[in-house]
């Protein structure tokens, strides 16, 4: 049975979307790597730079398992780079916070973070760039609501 329209655009979608968070974990890798992180150890910690969270508050905002986070968190607390505090709004889960070495090691990567977004702008064009960000996050937004995912 041929695929509708709808359904090639989806899966296209689909196999770009696989392809692009291939292309950015690999550009997250370099980045990260001077920093002595992984792109994985730069996400956590970039997702509780602006406050602490708990382990399924970073891992709803990344849209990954909540183990997964709670496997890097613990390295990351051992390594130094975040520790655990305690949550007024939930005795057991505690949140998840940055240290000032963590923050220093993110800090390492801005330099090469700002080279990368500016060469990026530089390619597809200022406009073209947001108008790509906001349809990314469409997409995002409405895969959400059609599989009734936070």
């Amino acid at each position: 049975m041929p695929e509708s329209g709808d359904q090639q655009l989806f899966s296209t979608a689909a196999i770009t979307s696989f392809r692009l968070n291939g292309q950015f974990l690999a550009i997250a890798e370099e980045l990260a790597a001077p920093a002595g992180l992984t792109a994985a150890w730069w996400q956590v910690l970039g997702a509780i730079l602006r406050e602490p969270l708990p382990v399924a508050g970073i891992a709803r905002a990344m849209g990954i398992t909540r183990q997964s986070v709670q496997r890097i968190a613990d390295l990351l607390v051992d390594k130094g780079l975040a520790e655990y505090r305690p949550n007024p709004a939930h005795r057991r889960a505690k949140l998840v916070a940055v240290t000032e070495r963590g923050r220093a090691a993110i800090g390492r990567i801005d330099p090469g973070h700002a080279v990368m977004a500016d060469r990026l702008a530089a390619e597809l064009g200022q406009r073209q760039f947001a108008e790509t960000v906001a349809v990314l996050t469409r997409l995002s937004a409405a895969l959400d609501a059609i599989t009734d995912r936070p």
